[in-house]
């Protein structure tokens, strides 16, 4: 997944008199967050990317940003996250903490605000 709609960086300029420059944000930035936020709620066992990412992590690079789509509208910061979930678990629940948890996470740590927070549920775990 990890799609970029907008490759350039997301800006934020302050103002007042803390205005001493321009603050930029890689997108990969926001994946990362984005991707850690969603790993952190109980009963989420992964991210689902792509076949890229999938060969990475085999070859033992940790992706943290697979399975997240930013997109930066007129209307704020929607995003989109792709995940599979462990059998036994309520998926409104889920996918409302993971909502949350992506919420703050990217409220916490970058001052920005989401428009939208889209859970994709692709696919449920059971135990071997």
């Amino acid at each position: 997944m990890a799609d970029k709609t907008n490759a350039s960086f997301v800006g934020m300029t302050p103002s007042g008199d803390a205005a001493l420059g321009r603050v930029q944000l890689a997108p990969e930035v926001l994946e990362v967050i984005i991707g850690i936020a969603t790993s952190e709620v109980n009963g989420v066992i992964a991210t689902q990317g792509n076949f890229a990412s999938g060969v990475a992590e085999k070859l033992g690079k940790v992706m943290y940003g697979k399975g997240v789509k930013t997109e930066w509208a007129d209307e704020g910061l929607k995003i989109d996250v792709y995940c599979i979930i462990e059998y036994g678990h309520s998926i409104p629940t889920i996918a409302a903490k993971i909502q949350n948890e992506i919420r703050q996470a990217i409220l916490n740590m970058t001052s920005l605000k989401t428009h939208e927070v889209n859970v994709h549920i692709t696919g449920i775990h059971f135990e071997d």
